[in-house]
């Protein structure tokens, strides 16, 4: 079986956890400040905080920067469900936006039209390890003065003209899921650029407490998000080698990318100016090709294989709460959502295994 995914845990990184094990200090300790401080010396901010999930950094986020009922928050068309799913936990409304088919990142192009008085943030998600084009988003945040949350769940480690993804909005929230380039189990990283939002996250992930001469005070009702030491040094052990998981893992795209020749598979492209985790290699799948069927069939010959994320609008709940025409209105959400396909991508591939998803793959076309 080649599977679509398989972290890659090593002995070092097991270590670290038995030390956390034996030490006693297993809650939100050293660990977590150490892995805090490594992510915001490696994208380049002032402030990153660990919660128990990249969906509760979201969350925070928006919490913290007072986006409520009444308030509408632009999110793609594509993403996984937990994006638009917290902008509805504060009484939000998500506003979809359709993607780019080439990059299935949000088309900034569409952005400013979706805009209304109502506005008052921006999600733009680095899909599957591709930055959004950043400059556009800012420009229009700027002029409308709306709030920057980065959903970088996949991207830890990508660029965009030499930025880290991450360190361009007021937010840059990350997952340390399983699929995920470095993992803790669950878990998830957000960076805030503010003084005032860092000191805001730091009280909501942990019960709104304060510790004040001696003493607990709670000016914030907040949320248990915190993440455990254990958690955290398992992520941070993996961190030490960030560099060259991202390198096999561009290795092996390349792979792919030369060897999938076949007509009815279009590949994903990472453009000029753009480094990619390749957190997924999602290819899109000509309309002729049934979808579902091919994953099935996959799987009986040993591989595992994926649908990438969802189109949100398209979605049960959101669908019947707001009743969008999505094929007319996020034609290319859609599309990627029902013929995307994530093939194997992780460290421990090799090369014979691309090759061997590769022929099987054209085969089952």
């Amino acid at each position: 079986m080649i599977p679509l995914a398989s972290p890659d845990i090593r002995e070092e990184d097991i270590n670290n956890v038995v030390e956390v094990l034996r030490s006693g200090m297993l809650v939100q300790g050293v660990q977590v400040a150490a892995l805090e401080h490594s992510i915001a010396a490696y994208i380049n901010v002032s402030h990153v905080l660990a919660a128990s999930s990249g969906t509760a950094t979201l969350h925070l986020a928006l919490v913290a920067s007072g986006i409520g009922p009444g308030d509408e928050v632009i999110v793609p068309s594509l993403s996984y469900i937990a994006t638009a799913n917290v902008v509805e936990l504060v009484g939000a409304r998500p506003v979809f936006v359709d993607i780019d088919i080439e990059t299935f990142c949000i088309d900034t192009a569409l952005i400013e039209a979706a805009i209304t008085p109502a506005s008052k943030a921006i999600i733009p998600v680095h899909e599957f390890g591709l930055m959004v084009d950043m400059g556009p988003v800012m420009e229009i945040a700027q002029k409308h003065k709306l709030i920057v949350i980065e959903d970088a769940a996949c991207a830890l480690g990508a660029t965009d003209l030499g930025k880290k993804a991450g360190s361009i909005g007021d937010f840059g929230s990350f997952s340390l899921h399983p699929r995920k380039n470095i993992t803790s189990g669950e878990g998830g990283l957000l960076a805030c650029k503010a003084e005032a939002h860092a000191a805001k996250v730091s009280l909501l992930r942990n019960h709104g407490l304060l510790v004040e001469n001696g003493g607990m005070t709670f000016p914030e009702a907040g949320f248990n998000y915190r993440l455990t030491d254990i958690q955290a040094s398992l992520a941070h052990s993996q961190f030490s080698r960030l560099e060259e998981i991202l390198s096999k893992r561009r290795k092996l795209a390349a792979v792919y990318t030369q060897e999938l020749k076949h007509s009815a598979v279009k590949l994903p492209v990472c453009p000029k100016g753009k480094t990619h985790t390749w957190q997924s290699f999602h290819v899109l799948l000509d309309n002729s090709v049934n979808r579902d069927k091919l994953i099935q069939n996959l799987k009986a010959a040993g591989i595992g294989t994926n649908l990438g994320a969802q189109c949100m609008p398209y979605q049960k709940f959101f669908d019947l709460k707001y009743g969008l025409d999505v094929p007319r209105l996020f034609p290319n959400g859609l599309r990627a959502y029902q013929q995307g396909l994530v093939l194997p991508l992780y460290e421990k591939l090799t090369e014979n295994d691309i090759l061997t998803v590769v022929k099987t793959l054209e085969q089952e076309i």
